[in-house]
């Protein structure tokens, strides 16, 4: 085999490997950074999602991403999902961040702390077909500070 077959070969079980190692149960997964760690209530985050099944359930989660200066042990969230026939449903949503001690419950790195917050467990979509999830802050400080990234992930659930 010539050196242009080796490459191809490593190349081909390369790409093949990264596919195989992707999470099936995943439908999106998507974050957005904040800039400057200041999310005002204008800036509301939108993801799309196309939900292939309608019969079977889905877990919803916020994605989401503050640093250890965030001022509060908890987060208000106004979550929308507009759904294919154009029907909206808003939901207003508590998020427990830390322990009465101050504690965080997120994953920390450095000075970051990552929350996966269930939003929808054993969810049945009404329909399959596009939806769009947006999320908007609902604190009372706007604009919120020290909020570095928020998104949302939908799984199949299991």
């Amino acid at each position: 085999m010539n050196s242009a077959g080796k490459f191809f070969s490593i190349f081909l079980s390369f790409v093949l490997f990264i596919v195989s190692c992707q999470d099936k149960t995943s439908i999106v997964d998507s974050n957005t950074i904040i800039n400057n760690r200041s999310w005002a209530y204008v800036n509301k985050i939108q993801v799309k999602a196309e939900i292939p099944d309608q019969k079977i359930p889905y877990n919803v989660f916020v994605n989401l991403r503050h640093s250890a200066d965030y001022k509060y042990s908890n987060l208000f969230l106004l979550i929308r999902m507009k759904g294919p026939d154009g029907k909206v449903i808003t939901e207003r949503k508590e998020f427990k961040l830390a322990l009465p001690d101050g504690e965080w419950l997120g994953k920390g790195s450095g000075n970051l702390y990552s929350y996966q917050l269930p939003f929808k467990q054993q969810f049945y979509f009404s329909q399959k077909g596009n939806y769009t999830l947006e999320i908007e802050q609902n604190m009372r400080n706007n604009p919120l500070r020290e909020i570095t990234d928020v998104g949302i992930r939908i799984e199949r659930a299991e």
